[in-house]
């Protein structure tokens, strides 16, 4: 094994190689990069908007507007095919998602039902829709009258077309705005997902894309006031919409003109009054269209539209030509630039509504970034030192494969064009932690073939291979709660899960071919007789601690514990975050000096939002205030965080970051966390049911059920915010406590095979001593890796990283003093026993 073949040697360097030139282009500025040769990768480590700054958005697409607007267009064309084409008098009431239409010439239903039919639209093709499935739906009342309602699959196809369209026009519009790299993709049926970093003016984004920008021009009726129309009753044809002026207008329904027909807006000056304007230009057919009009309404007025309320509605004082005009109003030159850019990129399809919004100011983003640094070059450091004084020689080449490890896993996020976020570093920084438990697990088993007599040569092949089924087990179950966790989650979290991910097959890769790939060079050049693989010991040689003889106290001190957990969670719950419960959360910095925490508490007070908290969050400057879910919806909360931010002034408060998550995601979030969880318990217990008998299956569970509980009620107790962070903390955890329970029952297969009569009491003894320093070690260093994150990590991630090191640390108590006294009581039976079990069943005797 020691030997080498050059084929194995190739694939080490060339994955070496090839990690250190993908993570080479993180290390230099842009400019450097520029300058690189065209053979060198040049692809940098995508920062996520916690760590660069930026906007996130959640749209959805709203239903109600869209059915609304279908009745309204299906009533327009029924009238017309009934009354303009067929001469049919009728009468036509709405309601919801359906019209009824009641003739005033009863004798002519079915020439009615005939032309109507030409309405009927089929939606085949549609993915949340049948085949042939038609978009309404016709029926008939007792009286006589004829009903046209929206069927579910028209609904949902017209939605799904919908938010295919609504995406590219968003695309245009963040195009207009000179932002690079936006993230703008469909989620699920009705929802967009839009990120845009670098952009620290969320309110002015969120206005940019959610504005509908439908723009229409339409006739004023002529001779009737709204007023009038209120008190007399709408003319027939006729609808009343609010004014930019305070006023009302008495339009006609008919878009006279729309704005698909414009192919061009520019911000502008009147010439005259020095007022901001917005100039516009139709295409061809737009021109003669336009032309028409007015030449033909010279003297009336004609109403500019745009979402529904009057810009505008001057008289046309002649015709106009030419195929431009100009659109007067309120504005101010910012504001007549952006409604240029939403006219240039087009109208939405429908309404969006912003149901989660997060935003990172670029100042708190480079202050998550200095912290993360920070925080993993301590704990490297510390990592690095303590397996150095550990394992002296021996510790020094599991370093240098530790930093092969980390390049590896940065040169992948870079060729995967991943995105790293701060939970991402996290991610990494525990993979540094963890990454030594393969080279312990190899070293102690080393040291045990040594002590077992065997050569040095020996020695050490016989611990590679024998380790390597422990890794491979006590890896792969971390693994699978990084899938889940990746598949299951959003966002930074899906980072942590990718980060988390990568860590576990590099340090696979390295702590097993690299590890041994330079042991096996440095053994053929020292040819060392002996081996001292520890310059200190921890757990000293031959430890023999009777911990199946504490096991009645430890279980009922984890009974009382649990039970202590589940009351704390019953009678003080959790104190959960926006991610679950929905809401806003705001980090403010105050620009001159500490905040004044009482001074910002009254003047929020005044706003009427309901519960508002105000508390200090890391420095004197830091405040973090949280809001409760608005009565309104999605757009009322946006709204609370908008009054928030004006009544704190942005001259005195720096806004450095924004999350907003309404009901409808919290309660997603909430029950998508829920199903990871379960699903992370579900496919561990499948795998090590596969690996190993029922019994250690069950253990297993019960023991990383019982840190769970513990974690849930460290929660409960010391009021940690309970969000989206939390449950990829768990998700960790049940990963890291697993791997340190399949080490020890790994340890307890292997002596079951080697001493066939020893009692299962003293096998479990045994089995726990002999895997101790690997245990303590692997705890220790973990631990060193997130204290570093704890102090230096930043308030962001200080509860995850506080979850994460109190789950190490009874992750280690329930390997020893949980999953294995669970053996003795679920039978567990020494191989002697099986053997003599099977030959009394296969000689027919009485068992």
């Amino acid at each position: 094994m020691l030997q080498f073949s050059p084929f194995r040697t190739a694939i080490i360097a060339i994955v070496a190689v090839l990690g250190i030139f993908f993570t080479l282009p993180n290390l230099v500025s842009k400019d450097v990069l520029a300058n690189f040769p065209d053979w060198l990768p040049k692809q940098q480590i995508v920062l996520g908007l916690d760590l660069q700054g930026g906007s996130h958005l959640l749209l959805q697409v709203n239903r109600e507007d869209i059915v609304t607007e279908r009745v309204k267009e299906v009533r327009r064309d029924a009238r017309s095919i009934l009354a303009n084409d067929n001469g049919i008098g009728n009468i036509i009431t709405t309601a919801d998602d359906n019209l009824t239409i009641e003739l005033t010439d009863p004798t002519r239903l079915q020439d009615a039902k005939t032309a109507l039919e030409t309405l009927q639209n089929t939606v085949t093709g549609s993915v949340f829709a049948g085949t042939g499935a038609q978009e309404l739906s016709f029926g008939e009342t007792a009286d006589g009258k004829i009903t046209i309602a929206l069927t579910d699959e028209g609904i949902e196809a017209r939605m799904s077309s919908l938010v295919s369209q609504s995406i590219e026009v968003i695309r245009r519009r963040i195009d207009e705005l000179g932002t690079t790299e936006p993230t703008i993709q469909r989620q699920g049926q009705d929802r967009v997902l839009v990120q845009v970093p670098g952009f620290d003016d969320s309110n002015r984004l969120k206005d940019i894309i959610s504005q509908t920008a439908r723009l229409t021009f339409h006739m004023v009726y002529p001779g009737m006031s709204a007023a009038q129309a209120q008190a007399q009753g709408l003319p027939s044809g006729t609808m009343i919409l609010p004014s930019q002026d305070g006023a009302d207008e008495l339009i006609y329904e008919d878009v006279a003109l729309g704005g698909e027909s414009l192919v061009d807006a520019q911000p502008g000056f009147d010439q005259q009054t020095s007022q901001a304007i917005v100039t516009f230009r139709f295409d061809t057919r737009g021109s003669i269209t336009f032309g028409e009009i007015t030449s033909n309404n010279v003297g009336r007025r004609f109403a500019i539209v745009l979402d529904n309320q009057v810009i505008t509605a001057p008289v046309i004082q002649s015709a106009i030509t030419g195929g431009t005009g100009q659109i007067q109003g309120s504005f101010t030159p910012a504001s007549a630039n952006d409604l240029a850019v939403l006219l240039r990129a087009g109208a939405l399809p429908a309404t969006l509504d912003i149901i989660e919004e997060r935003s990172v100011g670029p100042s708190l983003g480079a202050d998550s970034v200095s912290a993360g640094l920070l925080a993993g070059m301590v704990g490297a450091a510390a990592v690095i030192i303590f397996m150095v004084i550990a394992y002296g020689t021996f510790g020094i080449f599991a370093n240098i494969s530790l930093i092969l490890n980390v390049t590896l896993i940065l040169g992948a996020l870079s060729m995967l064009g991943a995105t790293l976020t701060l939970p991402g570093i996290a991610g990494i920084v525990l993979t540094v932690g963890m990454a030594v438990d393969a080279n312990v697990l190899i070293y102690e088993r080393i040291r045990e073939e040594m002590t077992g007599g065997r050569t040095v040569y020996q020695a050490i092949e016989a611990g590679f291979q024998r380790a390597m089924a422990t890794i491979i087990d006590a890896n792969v179950t971390t693994l699978i709660a990084a899938v889940i966790l990746f598949f299951l989650g959003s966002g930074p979290i899906q980072g942590f899960a990718v980060t988390l991910a990568l860590g576990i097959l590099t340090t696979m890769f390295s702590a097993y071919l690299v590890t041994l790939f330079i042991i096996g060079r440095w053994y053929s050049w020292v040819r060392p007789k002996t081996l001292k693989l520890q310059l200190f010991r921890f757990v000293p040689d031959n430890t023999s601690v009777p911990f199946i003889a504490w096991r009645k106290i430890a279980i009922t001190f984890s009974v009382v514990a649990g039970l202590a957990s589940v009351g704390l969670f019953a009678t003080q719950g959790l104190n959960l975050g926006i991610d679950f419960k929905g809401g806003s959360s705001i980090e403010v910095q105050a620009q001159n000096g500490a905040a004044d925490i009482g001074d910002i508490r009254s003047r929020l007070n005044t706003l009427g939002l309901g519960d508002v908290q105000v508390q200090g969050f890391g420095t004197p400057e830091d405040v973090l205030i949280r809001i409760e879910t608005q009565p309104g919806g999605d757009t009322a909360q946006q709204d609370a965080v908008n009054k928030v931010s004006e009544a704190l002034g942005s001259d005195e408060y720096e806004i450095r970051r924004t999350e907003s998550v309404g009901p409808t995601v919290s309660g997603e979030l909430a029950l998508a966390g829920t199903i990871a969880v379960l699903a992370a318990l579900g496919a561990v217990l499948v795998y090590i049911w596969f690996r190993f008998e029922w019994q250690f299956a069950v253990g297993a569970i019960i023991a990383t059920f019982h840190d769970v509980v513990l974690t849930i009620g460290l929660y409960s107790l010391i009021g940690l915010e309970f969000n989206l962070t939390s449950i990829a903390a768990i998700l960790t955890i049940v990963g890291y406590s697993l791997n340190d329970t399949v080490v020890v029952y790994d340890r307890v297969r292997e002596t079951l095979r080697k001493f066939r009569k020893m009692p299962i009491a003293d096998l479990l003894n045994l089995s726990i001593n002999a895997t101790l320093s690997r245990t303590t070690l692997t705890s220790f260093t973990t631990i060193l890796a997130l204290l570093s994150l704890v102090i230096f990590g930043g308030e962001v991630i200080r509860g995850f990283t506080l979850s994460m090191t109190w789950g190490i640390i009874v992750g280690t108590y329930s390997s020893i003093f949980i999953a294995a006294p669970i053996l003795l009581f679920l039978g567990l039976k020494t191989r002697e026993e099986v053997v003599v079990k099977e030959e009394k069943r296969a000689d027919g005797a009485a068992v």
